[in-house]
């Protein structure tokens, strides 16, 4: 009854009804749409804003209390895309490309998703470890480098342009402005981010309803896209997060991570990146199926984890602490 409560309330909260917004839009075809350069700004905005708060916290946290989290976010790196990768090749029958493709998306991480992780912690009143954003950047490249190796030691003929990949991942926006703001803020002193605080703290989750109201709109328009893709990779979709956010859960326990640092961190396990991971997989494995990737890490996955997941996540990391 009580994880029934959790996600009533989560369906409830202005953040997803703007989502849900979104896909009401798309469905009675209105021509409601975010202008791109808007959603581009806002985008910039909520990592920037993500970075700069990690980096302050971080600034605040000793290394010893880093350290343990930080380990469990590299082996959440490597056992989610391998997991991942035989869970599609095997039960899946799909090609070691697509396989590593997927693995790649869903060993990474959402950020969006894990926004809505924070903001939802926000509206119970659980604090979560402020050096959580540190994570994400670490989090955020070793699946895609596990999926690649795969694919050379499966695929021996097939070469991948790996340097490419290292290239596009650590130059992408996402990593630049949450690494780019994790090191502003860790630099800067308390008083010094309190100037800018009213902005990047205060308007945070105004501008996170703004971009989840696109969101809606986005994933909408693609779930014709579901017809093509076959039952396995609907049940995928679904099943997969609940899989990886175990796994986070208990490794954030093991790490020593409080409730709601639990809660994050196994989100962070169970999105899957439609940002970063796209951009790399694109230069590096260019013969995969963007339909399959895609469709599972956004139509499928996103709304679950949004919707349902996070409440689901914040469940078991309650009964564990």
């Amino acid at each position: 009854m009580e994880i029934i409560n959790q996600i009533q309330a989560n369906l409830l909260s202005p953040i997803i009804l703007s989502f849900f917004l979104g896909i009401v839009a798309c469905f009675i075809k209105s021509d409601l749409r975010i202008p791109a350069q808007v959603q581009e700004t806002i985008s910039i905005y909520l990592l920037f804003a993500i970075g700069l708060k990690g980096g302050v916290a971080l600034a605040s946290a000793d290394l010893q209390t880093v350290l343990m989290p930080a380990l469990a976010t590299l082996a959440l790196g490597l056992i989610t895309p391998v997991l991942t990768f035989w869970v599609v090749r095997n039960l899946g029958s799909l090609s070691v490309i697509n396989s590593a493709a997927i693995a790649a998306h869903y060993g990474s991480v959402s950020i969006i998703t894990f926004m809505a992780s924070l903001t939802y912690l926000q509206s119970l009143g659980i604090p979560s470890e402020g050096f959580m954003p540190a994570l994400v950047v670490i989090l955020e490249i070793p699946a895609i480098f596990v999926a690649l190796l795969m694919v050379r030691l499966l695929k021996p003929a097939h070469q991948g342009n790996m340097g490419h990949a290292v290239r596009e991942i650590l130059s992408s926006r996402s990593i630049v402005l949450l690494l780019g703001g994790l090191i502003i803020g860790y630099l800067c002193s308390r008083e010094q981010y309190d100037k800018i605080a009213p902005l990047f703290q205060d308007l945070f989750q105004g501008f996170l309803a703004l971009f989840l109201l696109e969101m809606g709109i986005v994933a909408a328009s693609r779930v014709k896209e579901l017809r093509t893709s076959g039952l396995f990779l609907v049940l995928f979709g679904i099943l997969m997060p609940l899989a990886n956010g175990m796994i986070g859960a208990v490794l954030g326990y093991w790490a020593g991570l409080s409730e709601g640092g639990i809660v994050v961190f196994a989100t962070m396990a169970a999105s899957a990146s439609y940002i970063a991971a796209p951009a790399a997989i694109r230069v590096s494995l260019p013969e995969a199926n963007p339909a399959l990737y895609l469709t599972s890490a956004l139509v499928i996955t996103f709304p679950f984890n949004i919707l349902f997941g996070i409440p689901i996540y914040y469940y078991v990391a309650s009964h564990l602490t």
